[in-house]
């Protein structure tokens, strides 16, 4: 199965915004930018929220048949592994790859020598790659014992997946993010090629770029850097897509996408640039658009924004440990409950949406609560009463970040 050239994950951490995300989506298409809508949630979500893939499922279906949405959608089943793929094999039709706990595990010392035997020839160079890579046998070796592994891992998961469902019905991304250090172009070129020779029909990769990629706030580390980092991985991707039987479509996928306001003018200028697709996920900030909203609203709304922030406040470490690669919060500069208890309606909304500009917005206090979906979870029903009854005004604060903050400023030429 095939991908449009640019699609967005849209993560949803309790189901109830999916309209909402659409209607940004349709709104995007009226002004010329089309984009395939990608539901995504993670296992690790699934299992603090409650849910189940098929409620993702659900959410999706529902709302493309209520907002007449008639062109490709899929769902994702997002960071799974063999541990954890079964339950997504019936609901989803785009699988990403988590192979990051198998990179740097040893492979056998028969595999690395076939690597190196097999790739000599690059020493001498790469015909026809746009930038210079320099290699040597050494770099060979250490290529094969970092990614060996971690590339079979990724072909196990494709035909396991591949025996339960027909490969013309969903789409592979390989997720190579969530590692300590960024991957080199030549690094990226032996990934791509080692997949292609497993058969494994990629269209989506996620590498890993330098700087910090925090849930729910801009990136952060050297623009320059990452714009030559990105614009390298696009020319391997291209050169990959050519030369190593690789599908057409295939595109760089972006983790942790949400909020990285900095880095989403360099992306689209060069993806516009060298005519290449973008993928792009987004995960826990429709969430915190929930809470602006539920904030804007006032009365018992209100008073469960202070709440959850409270008791937010008091587990902090329970709460960040599950993200402490992703988020990097100071806790001097976290509002202390009694003073946030405080806080009016439009103070709160201020603190937590993302503007950067505003004074009133506070880093710092997003990322807690970008955390913190666990306790809403905790909340009974309450907290889906709650966004029932104002989900006018929460669609808008969803429809308005999708679209003004992220789309346009990722997809517009203007």
């Amino acid at each position: 199965m095939k991908i449009s050239k640019y699609s967005f994950g849209i993560g949803d951490r309790f189901g109830r915004q999916g309209k909402a995300q659409l209607s940004a989506i349709l709104e995007a298409e009226k002004q010329g930018i089309s984009i395939t809508p990608v539901w995504n949630k993670s296992y690790r979500e699934h299992s603090i929220v409650g849910t189940r893939p098929a409620d993702v499922r659900k959410e999706a279906d529902e709302a493309t048949k209520a907002l007449g949405w008639n062109k490709p959608y899929f769902v994702d089943a997002d960071h799974i592994n063999l541990n954890t793929v079964d339950d997504f094999i019936p609901y989803s039709d785009f699988f990403t790859l988590d192979v990051a706990e198998a990179i740097g595990k040893p492979s056998p010392e028969d595999e690395i020598q076939d690597f190196i035997q097999n790739n000599e020839k690059y020493i001498s160079g790469i015909p026809g790659l746009e930038i210079p890579v320099v290699l040597d046998r050494e770099y060979l070796r250490r290529f094969a014992g970092q990614y060996l592994c971690a590339v079979n891992e990724a072909e196990k998961l494709y035909h396991y997946i591949s025996q339960h469902k027909d490969p013309e019905t969903f789409v592979v991304e390989v997720s190579i993010d969530e590692v300590d250090r960024s991957q080199t172009p030549a690094d990226l070129f032996f990934i791509l090629k080692a997949l292609a020779e497993k058969k494994i029909p990629l269209q989506t990769i996620a590498p890993r770029f330098s700087g910090r990629f925090n849930k729910g706030v801009d990136y952060v580390g050297d623009l320059k850097r990452f714009e030559r980092e990105f614009e390298q991985d696009l020319l391997v991707l291209d050169y990959a897509k050519k030369f190593f039987n690789l599908p057409a479509s295939l595109k760089l996928s972006i983790h942790s996408g949400s909020d990285k306001f900095s880095i989403y003018p360099l992306m689209g200028r060069l993806i516009r640039k060298h005519d290449q697709g973008i993928h792009v996920k987004t995960a826990g900030t429709t969430w915190l658009e929930e809470l602006i909203g539920l904030a804007e609203a006032g009365n018992e709304a209100l008073n469960l924004v202070k709440k959850i922030y409270t008791e937010a406040y008091n587990r902090q470490e329970e709460l960040t440990a599950p993200y402490a690669e992703v988020i990097n919060i100071n806790p001097a500069d976290l509002p202390l409950p009694p003073d946030f208890n405080s806080w009016n309606s439009k103070k709160i909304a201020a603190a937590l949406r993302h503007v950067p500009d505003n004074p009133a917005f506070n880093p710092n206090l997003r990322q807690l609560m970008h955390v913190a979906y666990k306790i809403a979870a905790e909340t009974d029903l309450l907290y889906f009463e709650l966004l029932d009854k104002y989900k006018e005004i929460i669609a808008r604060q969803v429809q308005e970040n999708l679209l003004n903050r992220h789309i346009l400023r990722i997809f517009s030429v203007a």
